[in-house]
């Protein structure tokens, strides 16, 4: 289930927006505290960017790692059809890509797929680690 902050009252909204900053700057403990004490651990920003989305992007597999952990959603779209896989293909995080794949990331989903990113990136190690998922 996806969370929006629109949702929420002004206080909320706050953590909510500390949340994703936590997750932007690659804080796990903190943000893994922030999760076990109640923040929605696939909660979106406003264009529907997840927690492990936004810490894929920002290379920072820690929190990835603690998001997933807590049952964040690998597989989460944003609202352009982009996962965390397909993120960290983009910005080339060869271990948060490994992560994601370990935690049921599907390299097919999104639009564009991992798959597709890593075939106009010339990517074939990744394509390699996608081949059998």
């Amino acid at each position: 289930m996806t969370e929006s902050t629109e949702e929420l009252d002004p206080e909320v909204r706050q953590l909510a927006s500390k949340a994703r900053d936590l997750a932007r700057h690659g804080d796990a403990d903190t943000l893994a505290a922030y999760v076990d004490a109640g923040v929605p651990v696939n909660l979106t920003n406003d264009r529907g960017d997840s927690l492990v989305l936004l810490a894929a992007y920002h290379g920072h597999r820690e929190a990835v790692a603690a998001l997933l952990e807590r049952k964040a959603d690998p597989n989460q779209t944003n609202d352009r059809g982009q996962t965390p896989l397909t993120a960290a293909v983009f910005k080339g995080e060869t271990d948060i890509v490994r992560t994601l794949l370990d935690h049921g990331a599907d390299p097919k989903a999104g639009t564009p797929s991992a798959v597709e990113v890593a075939g106009t990136s010339g990517r074939q190690d990744l394509l390699e680690l996608f081949r059998g998922k």
